[in-house]
C-alpha cells in the first residue's frame, strides 16, 4: 500500500513539472519572447531596400569637375522566380534583342547563380535600354539603380582624389580624408512582401530619404597641374628616372596650386595598379633632402645672431679634414660669405655655419619650421620625417645636419619651409580643400587658412635669404637654368645622396632637386621639383641644377603668366587648343 501510495505521488509531481513547464513555456513564448518573435515575423514579411545617398563632387578652384556620381543601370535577374526553363529561355530571347547580349550566355547566368535573389546580367546600361525592359515587364527580370563615380581628370589628380571601393566609401586621396562628409546619410524603403519575396504594393510601407553628401572645392588649379606634370613627365623619360614629385604653392596661405606624384595612375583602374603607383611620394617619400635644405639652416643662424649676413667663413680649400666633409665635385674654396656659401652650395661653409649655431640652436629652430613632424596637409599618408632628439645626435651631426644629411624630409615640408621664406617669415599649414558646399550649391564652410604659430623668422632674414642669396643662386650659381629673362627667380638646387637602409650611401643614384619661386620681390608661388634616380648611365649629368632647374623653370614660365603675374606671351597661332586631360 505505501509503495502505492509513493508510485501515485511520483506520478503527481511529474505531472505537475510537465505542466509547469508547458506553462513556463507558454509564458516565455507569449511574453518574454513576443518582441523577438515579433520582429522576426515582420522581417520575413518586410523587405528592406537602401538607398543611396549621391555622393558629393570634387571640383578644382575654378569649378572643372574633378569628381563626380551618375545614376548606373544594371539589368538582373531572380533566378528563384523561373518556374522551368522555358521561362528562363523567353527572358533571355526578349533581353538578347535588347541588351545585345547572347541568349545562351543569359541562360547560363541565371542557371549558375549562386545567389537564388540576384543575378546580373548587364552593367551600365543606358536610360532608353532601362526603358525597354522595365516595359518588357518580363518575370523574374529587374533592374537595380546606383550610383557610380567616375574621375573625368584621370591620371591627372589620381593621387589627390583617390578613388572609393564597392561600398562607395573613400579608399584613397581626397575621397578617404573627407570620406564622412561626401557620403552622406543612407536612406530605406521597406516594402510588404509575399513568402517568395514580391512586393504586395507598389509604395513602401515605410521610408527613409537619403541626404547626399557635401561637396568640395579645392584650391587646386587643374592647369597648373597639367603644366607640372607634363614638364615633369617629359624630364623624367629623358632622364629614365625612377620617379618624380611637383608642388606648386601659394607661400601667403598655403594653398596647394598643384600636387603631381609620378608614375601615376588612373584611378578608374586603381584595382589593376601597382601599389607602388598609388603612391603620393609627394607626402609617403622620406628622404635627405641634400643641398636644398642649407638655405633653411642658414636662416636659422641668421634668426638667431649665430651668424651676420656679411660674416666670412673659411671653407678650407675643399676639404674639411677634422670632420671629413668634402664639396660636390670636389669644387675648393676660401673665404665665402653666408650668400656666396649658398650661391655655390659649400658643403664646408654649412658645416662651418652649423658648429658656429651649436647643437641646441640648430635642433629648436629645425622644429619650428616643422620637419620631425607632419604638416597636417588635410591628405591621408603623410609622413613625418625624420629629425632625432638631440640625445641622438653624434659629434658630427652638428656639421651634416646644415647641408642635408643624418635629416630626413618629405617634399611637402620641403615646400613648407620655402613658403616661409617667401612669405617674410611666417609659418602656414599646406591644404588642398578651399571650401565645403552643400547639395544646393551654397558655401557652408570656407576653410581659412591656418593662423599656424605666427612669424617664426625674422622678415628681415627672410627677405634677404630670397632676395639677395637666392636670387644669387639663380643669377650666378648653381640655378642658371630656372632663369626667366623678364622675371627674378629665386631658388635653391640640390643633390642629396641617397642613403641606405642599413647605413651609408648609395653613390650612384641621387635625388636631383630644386626648390624656389618669383617674382622674388614678392613672390607669387614656391615651386618644388625634385626627380629621383635619374640615369647617370646617359651621361647628362645628374644634378639638381642640370636635371631639376630646367623644370621649374618651365613650370614658372607657364604658371606666372596664367596667373597674372607676367604678361601672357602671344599665341604664335590663331588656333589654340584647350587643356586636355591626361588619361
Amino acid at each position: 500500500m505505501k509503495r502505492q501510495c509513493t508510485t501515485i505521488i511520483a506520478g503527481f509531481v511529474l505531472v505537475c513539472v510537465i505542466f509547469g513547464l508547458l506553462i513556463w513555456r507558454l509564458f516565455d513564448l507569449q511574453y518574454v519572447k513576443a518582441a523577438a518573435f515579433e520582429q522576426s515575423s515582420r522581417r520575413q514579411q518586410n523587405a528592406v531596400i537602401p538607398e543611396r545617398a549621391q555622393r558629393g563632387f570634387i571640383v578644382d578652384s575654378r569649378g572643372r569637375l574633378l569628381a563626380a556620381s551618375n545614376i548606373s543601370y544594371t539589368v538582373f535577374a531572380e533566378p528563384r522566380r523561373f518556374e522551368d526553363a522555358e521561362m528562363i529561355k523567353v527572358a533571355a530571347f526578349t533581353l538578347h534583342d535588347l541588351l545585345e547580349v547572347p541568349g545562351h550566355e543569359i541562360c547560363r547566368l541565371i542557371d549558375s547563380a549562386s545567389n537564388p535573389g540576384y543575378a546580373p546580367i548587364l552593367s551600365d546600361v543606358d536610360t532608353l535600354t532601362r526603358d525597354a525592359v522595365v516595359n518588357a515587364r518580363l518575370p523574374g527580370i529587374g533592374i537595380e539603380s546606383r550610383w557610380k563615380r567616375y574621375w573625368p581628370a584621370g591620371r591627372l589628380t589620381g593621387h589627390i582624389i583617390g578613388f572609393i571601393g564597392t561600398e562607395q566609401t573613400g579608399l584613397a586621396g581626397l575621397e578617404l580624408q573627407y570620406d564622412a562628409l561626401l557620403r552622406g546619410s543612407e536612406g530605406k524603403s521597406v516594402f510588404v512582401v509575399d513568402a517568395l519575396r514580391r512586393p504586395i504594393a507598389a509604395a513602401p510601407a515605410d521610408r527613409v530619404e537619403s541626404i547626399d553628401g557635401q561637396s568640395l572645392i579645392l584650391t587646386l588649379d587643374a592647369s597648373i597641374q597639367e603644366f607640372v606634370r607634363s614638364a615633369l613627365l617629359s624630364k623624367m623619360r629623358e632622364y629614365e628616372a625612377e620617379a618624380a614629385v611637383g608642388v606648386v604653392m601659394n607661400p601667403y596661405t598655403g594653398a596647394i596650386l598643384a600636387m603631381v606624384s609620378l608614375p601615376d595612375f588612373d584611378p578608374d583602374n586603381f584595382a589593376r595598379t601597382d601599389p607602388e603607383y598609388m603612391k603620393n611620394r609627394v607626402l609617403t617619400d622620406v628622404y635627405e633632402p641634400g643641398s636644398i635644405f642649407k638655405p633653411v639652416v642658414a636662416a636659422i643662424a641668421l634668426d638667431s645672431g649665430s651668424i651676420g649676413f656679411n660674416e666670412k667663413f673659411d671653407c678650407e680649400n675643399g676639404y674639411f679634414a677634422r670632420y671629413r666633409i668634402g664639396e660636390f665635385g670636389n669644387k675648393r674654396y676660401g673665404l665665402m660669405s653666408v650668400r656666396e656659401i649658398q650661391i655655390h652650395s659649400s658643403n664646408v661653409g654649412m658645416a662651418k655655419i652649423g658648429l658656429q649655431m651649436g647643437q641646441k640652436t640648430l635642433y629648436d629652430g629645425l622644429r619650428i619650421f616643422g620637419f620631425g613632424r607632419r604638416t597636417g596637409v588635410d591628405l591621408p599618408g603623410e609622413e613625418p620625417g625624420i629629425l632625432h632628439p638631440l640625445n641622438r645626435w653624434s659629434g658630427w651631426s652638428v656639421t651634416r645636419i646644415p647641408f642635408g644629411h643624418e635629416v630626413s624630409v618629405t617634399a611637402i615640408q620641403m615646400a613648407r619651409a620655402y613658403c616661409i621664406l617667401a612669405n617674410g617669415g611666417s609659418l602656414v599649414r599646406p591644404h588642398m580643400v578651399r571650401a565645403v558646399v552643400d547639395r544646393s550649391g551654397k558655401i557652408i564652410e570656407l576653410r581659412q587658412p591656418s593662423a599656424g604659430a605666427g612669424y617664426i623668422l625674422k622678415p628681415e632674414v627672410a627677405r634677404w635669404m630670397v632676395q639677395n642669396a637666392l636670387t644669387g643662386v639663380v643669377n650666378e650659381g648653381t640655378g642658371e637654368q630656372a632663369a626667366l629673362k623678364n622675371c627674378q627667380v629665386w631658388g635653391k638646387t640640390g643633390t642629396a645622396n641617397i642613403a641606405l637602409p642599413g647605413g651609408g650611401y648609395d653613390t650612384r643614384n641621387y635625388v636631383s632637386s630644386f626648390v624656389g619661386g618669383a617674382p622674388a620681390d614678392k613672390p607669387a608661388v614656391v615651386v618644388l621639383v625634385s626627380i629621383i634616380r635619374p640615369n647617370r648611365a646617359l651621361g647628362k649629368g645628374y644634378s639638381g641644377g642640370r636635371v631639376a632647374a630646367p623644370v621649374a623653370k618651365e613650370i614658372l614660365e607657364k604658371t606666372l603668366p596664367y596667373l597674372g603675374v607676367l604678361e601672357r606671351p602671344k599665341p604664335q597661332s590663331p588656333n589654340t587648343t584647350p587643356l586636355q586631360t591626361r588619361r
